[in-house]
Order: C-alpha cells, then structure tokens, then sequence
C-alpha cells in the first residue's frame, strides 16, 4: 500500500521532519530535517550531510530510521496531527534540494498518520492509520 491522498498532501505541505537513527554504541540521535518524497522514497539532505551523524550512522550499517512529520494546528483546542514513518536507510548520491551530494534514501516500511484533518482531540478517532508499506 501507500500513502493516502490526504496524507501525500500533509507530507507536501510540511517542510520539516525529524529523523532519528541509532549509533554503533546503541545512542539514538535525532535531527531536525528537510525532505523530498518522489513518490517511493524520501530524501533527507543538508549542507556537508557526509559529516552528519544520520548519515555516519547509517554508513556504519544502522539502517533502521523513524521519521516523523508533525505540526500543531491549535493550542486551544489541542489538535497536533502526524505521519509517523519507519523504514530503512542508504546512503546515495544525487541532484536534490540541497544541490549534487550526499543523501539518505529513505524506503517507508510501516507508516501511521493520525488527525490529520486538523480537528480538535476529542473529534479524532482514538487509533492512528497504519499501512504497510
């Protein structure tokens, strides 16, 4: 399966992620990011990424990631929304958003979106989307 129109349109219209992956020692990081979604993969670059320990990490073989997409449409009421992403990680070269360089692509395993119409808590169902990917 893959992703919902409603959620390909969250994923379009958020420019920020946050990427977490594990280290050698088991340490988990988690960055703030910018990505691109092609339809099958996501790509995470940056400016010197080659130095950054997401990609380092993943060069040393730790190839699981999360990813989520997240924002907060209300204080009152309270209304976050998300797309919640697990997956794995390899370390390429391409023409991107931050020019020629290094990224990381991503292949989606298992996603979960939740409210992401934007209504307040108490209207949302209780359980996240799940899809298979």
């Amino acid at each position: 399966m893959s992703f919902t129109p409603e959620e390909l349109a969250y994923l379009e219209s958020q420019p920020l992620a946050r990427l977490a992956t594990v280290d050698l020692d088991g340490q988990p990081d988690v960055v703030p990011v910018g990505l691109e979604y092609d339809g099958t993969y996501f790509y995470i670059g940056g400016h010197s990424p080659e130095r950054t320990r997401k990609v380092l990490n993943v060069r040393d073989g730790n190839q699981q990631i999360a990813l989520v997409v997240d924002d907060l449409v209300s204080h009152d009421p309270w209304s976050p929304r998300f797309v919640r992403i697990y997956g794995t990680a390899e370390v390429i070269e391409r023409e991107g958003q931050f020019g020629a360089g290094t990224y990381l692509r991503i292949t989606p395993t298992v996603s979960w979106s939740w409210h992401l119409d934007g209504r307040a808590v108490e209207e949302a169902p209780h359980a996240p989307r799940r899809t298979e990917h």
